[in-house]
C-alpha cells in the first residue's frame, strides 16, 4: 500500500514494503517495513495484536539509536525506553512501536559521533548540535503518521516524555488521546543528558536533586 503527497508538501511518499511475524522475547510481533520512495529510507512498525479501528492504542514513536540499542552505550536512555515500550505492548497484548531510522535527533550517525566528541569537551547535547550547525532536533514524524493511518488506528496513547512529539503527531493528523509517562530512570552516565532534555527541551519528568554526577574521568 502506498500514499501519495498530501496537502502538506513536506510529507514524504511512503509505501508499505514488506511484513512478517517474528518471535521475540516479547512474544510474536508483526514487523511491517515502510519505505520512503524519495530516498529509500526504511522504517518499521512493530505491531502487537489487531489494531484496526481501535481507540486508545498504546504507541511509542521511537527514533533509532545505534550506540544505545546495539552497543549499549550508557550516555542515553534510548535502549531502556525501547525495551519498556515493547514490554508494555506485550503486556497490553496490543500496541505499536513506530521505529524510525533518524539517528541522533535526525543528524545521522556520523554527526552524532561528532557531537559526542564535543560533549567530551563540555558541551551539552543541544549546544553540541548547534556548534555543528544543526537545529536542536531535526526529526520528523510524518512516516509514523503514515504508519498509524495505514494500520487503521483510531486514536493513540503515546508513550513519551516529550510534549513536542505530541504536537508534531497531532499536526500530522494523528488523534492523540493521551500521553503515557515513559521515564526509564537515570544513572551517573546519562544524568547530564536527561537534565538537558528536561531543562532545555521541555521533557516531562523529575530527577532527584540530590543525585551526584561523577566527573567524566571518574565514570570510566
Amino acid at each position: 500500500m502506498s500514499f501519495g503527497p498530501s496537502e502538506d508538501p513536506r510529507e514524504p511518499t511512503v509505501e508499505r514494503y514488506s511484513e512478517a511475524d517474528v518471535p521475540t522475547e516479547y512474544g510474536v510481533l508483526r514487523l511491517i517495513v515502510y519505505r520512503e520512495k524519495a530516498n529509500g529510507a526504511e522504517h518499521v512498525a512493530i505491531v502487537k495484536g489487531d489494531l484496526r479501528g481501535k481507540p486508545g492504542v498504546h504507541v511509542r514513536v521511537h527514533s533509532e539509536c545505534l550506540t544505545g540499542e546495539v552497543l549499549h552505550s550508557l550516555k542515553c536512555d534510548c535502549r531502556e525506553q525501547l525495551d519498556r515500550a515493547l514490554r508494555r505492548i506485550a503486556e497490553e497484548d496490543t500496541g505499536i512501536v513506530c521505529y524510525l531510522r533518524q539517528e541522533g535527533r535526525g543528524i545521522g550517525l556520523g554527526n552524532k559521533i561528532r557531537a559526542y566528541a564535543l560533549q567530551q569537551e563540555g558541551y551539552d547535547t543541544v549546544d553540541a548540535n548547534r556548534a555543528l550547525g544543526f537545529e536542536d532536533d531535526l526529526r520528523s514524524y510524518h512516516v509514523a503518521a503514515f504508519m498509524l493511518r495505514d494500520l487503521g488506528v483510531e486514536s493513540v496513547k503515546v508513550m513519551t516524555n516529550n510534549p513536542a512529539k505530541l504536537e508534531a503527531l497531532r499536526a500530522d493528523g494523528v488523534q492523540v488521546s493521551s500521553r503515557v509517562e515513559h521515564f526509564a530512570g537515570s544513572h551517573t552516565h546519562n544524568r547530564g543528558y536527561l537534565e538537558t532534555k528536561r531543562l532545555r527541551m521541555g521533557h516531562l519528568y523529575e530527577l532527584d536533586p540530590n543525585f551526584v554526577v561523577l566527573a567524566a574521568s571518574d565514570a570510566e
